[in-house]
Parts: C-alpha cells; sequence; structure tokens
C-alpha cells in the first residue's frame, strides 16, 4: 500500500462525515487496498461519531479507516461506534510505572538494561513512548547482546526532553562535592536556555529535590517505609527509595539549612548579588553538600 493510496485527514478541520466520504470516494478504486487515516478524532462530538457508526454497519470494500486520537474512552460514542465492527488498540502507559515499561520494552527487543539505565534513559529522552521506543531499538542494536549500563545511555542516548538533573541530585545526595560541581557544569553547556535562564532553572528544579529528600527523612523518623511513602510524596517507589537513601546522609539541620540557602541562592541568581551568579551557585553546592566537620543535633 502505497503513499498513493493513503489519505491523511486531521479532526481539526475534517468532520465525521468528511472521513466517511473519503472512505466511499476511494471505495471506488479497483486494485490494491486503500487507507484512511484521521488523527486528533478526540475532538469529533457525538454526531461525528454517529456518522462513523453508521459507516461501519456497511464499509467500503478494500478500505481501511484508521481513526487515532488521545485519551478516548472505550466507553465514548466512538469508542463503542469502533469496538462494535473494529478493534480498539491501546498504548497506554502509566507515568508511574514508566521505568517498568522502559525495562521491558528492552527484554522484549533482547537487550538487557538495569535499573539505573532504564531510569537514566526516562530522564534524558522524557516520557513520549515513541522517542523513548526509537532510543530502545537504538541501544539494543549498539549493545548487540552486551548489558547496558547508566554510562553507556548517558553517552548514546538522544536528550530528546529537557535535560534532566538526576546526576546532579545523585551527586548531591551522596555528598559529592567534585560530581555537584561537574554535573552542573555540563548541565549549563549542555542546554540550548541562555546560561542565566538554565541556571535559575536547575536551582529550582534542585531546591524542589532537596524539599522531598527532606520530607523522606521526616517520614523515616516517623517509620515509613520507602515504599508506603511513594504514594503520599507522589514519587515512582525506585525514586522515593533514592531519596530516602539520600536523606540518611544528611541531619535534619543540614536539610532546612540546604533549603534557606537555596532559596539565598534563587534571589541572588535573579540579582540580587553583586556576586557573579555561577560563583553564587558553585559556593552555594559546595557548601550544601560538603559533610560537616560538626553537626549538633
Amino acid at each position: 500500500m502505497g503513499d498513493d493510496a493513503t489519505e491523511h485527514l486531521s479532526a481539526h478541520d475534517a468532520s465525521g462525515e468528511d472521513a466517511v466520504a473519503a472512505c466511499n470516494a476511494l471505495g471506488l478504486f479497483v486494485g490494491e487496498g486503500r487507507l484512511v487515516i484521521v488523527e486528533d478524532v478526540e475532538r469529533w462530538k457525538a454526531a461525528d461519531a454517529k456518522e462513523i457508526a453508521a459507516y461501519l454497519a456497511s464499509p467500503a470494500p478494500a478500505t481501511v479507516l484508521a481513526l487515532v486520537g488521545e485519551a478516548v474512552k472505550a466507553d465514548s460514542p466512538l469508542g463503542k461506534a469502533v469496538a462494535k465492527t473494529g478493534e480498539i488498540l491501546a498504548y497506554d502507559v502509566q507515568k508511574r510505572r514508566i521505568h517498568d515499561w522502559v525495562a521491558e520494552q528492552f527484554k522484549r527487543v533482547g537487550a538487557k538494561a538495569d535499573a539505573e539505565a532504564c531510569r537514566g534513559l526516562v530522564e534524558i529522552v522524557g516520557e513520549d513512548v515513541d522517542a523513548l521506543t526509537t532510543e530502545i531499538d537504538k541501544l539494543a542494536t549498539w549493545a548487540a547482546g552486551d548489558p547496558i549500563t547508566l554510562a553507556d545511555v548517558e553517552r548514546l542516548a538522544s536528550p530528546v526532553a529537557e535535560t534532566s538533573i538526576f546526576a546532579l541530585t545523585d551527586a548531591w545526595g551522596s555528598r559529592d562535592v567534585a560530581g555537584v560541581l561537574g554535573a552542573v557544569e555540563s548541565l549549563l553547556e549542555r542546554s540550548d536556555r541562555p546560561r542565566s535562564g538554565e541556571l535559575v532553572r536547575l536551582v529550582a528544579m534542585l531546591t524542589s529535590h532537596v524539599g522531598k529528600v527532606r520530607r523522606c527523612a521526616r517520614l523515616a523518623e516517623e517509620g515509613v517505609r520507602p515504599r508506603d511513602a511513594a504514594g503520599v510524596l507522589k514519587m515512582h517507589p525506585y525514586a522515593a527509595e533514592k531519596a530516602f537513601a539520600q536523606a540518611a546522609n544528611f541531619s535534619p539541620e543540614e536539610l532546612s539549612d540546604a533549603i534557606v540557602r537555596l532559596a539565598e541562592l534563587d534571589a541572588a541568581s535573579k540579582g540580587g548579588s553583586r556576586l557573579p551568579a555561577d560563583l553564587e551557585l558553585e559556593r552555594t553546592l559546595v557548601e550544601i553538600t560538603r559533610r560537616r566537620d560538626f553537626v549538633v543535633r
């Protein structure tokens, strides 16, 4: 079935009646099968679904009608119409299970990737299933049966989504000063944003992460387990376990001080300091990451 046997429509400007007309018109041709694709059908109303239902009762021979949309419910008028005579293919992946889905896809193509590699791929590429599938296939082909590590993902995956700061947060959580400084510089260099804008974004994301770790520390003191806390914090269980492990590396006072220091850095990076923003960033990161000689509990 070539391009000349395929017609693309969009529900932005094509109604259900238009789609039916396209199917019937194409059905007049004799020869190979025809395909009509209508995208964005979640925009259609009940009247459009009624037109489709009537057409499906007696469709054009050798013509395939493919309706593509997001969040089209099976019990909607359109979903019910298609289910009676056609097939509904759902490609829904829960965001909380996206890391598990990535692991399953690696297995599907015969590749071996550990949990860190799967998490890293989502952090770099984002949660778009199509983009992740492309990167998974690419990494599997490159690995040729060898295990795929986080380092492989960081080196080879294309950053389709906004650059992640997981390398920065992991280094902070393990109190690795050199790692923190190296990670933040790498993030600033890789970003397509102006350096000043990216710096502000990183400060905000790091503040959010430290806040989550602080909440995990409080829950740990109450005897709450990481997996039980995941639902409360609206975090993936794996991320919750990482946050609890990081919380154990800091005292409550250190975490509170880090929040305050990051707030001061936010103000400084927006013009509240005479010092260069990069210098303020470096000083703050060193201060909130390095181990204190004496900690009063």
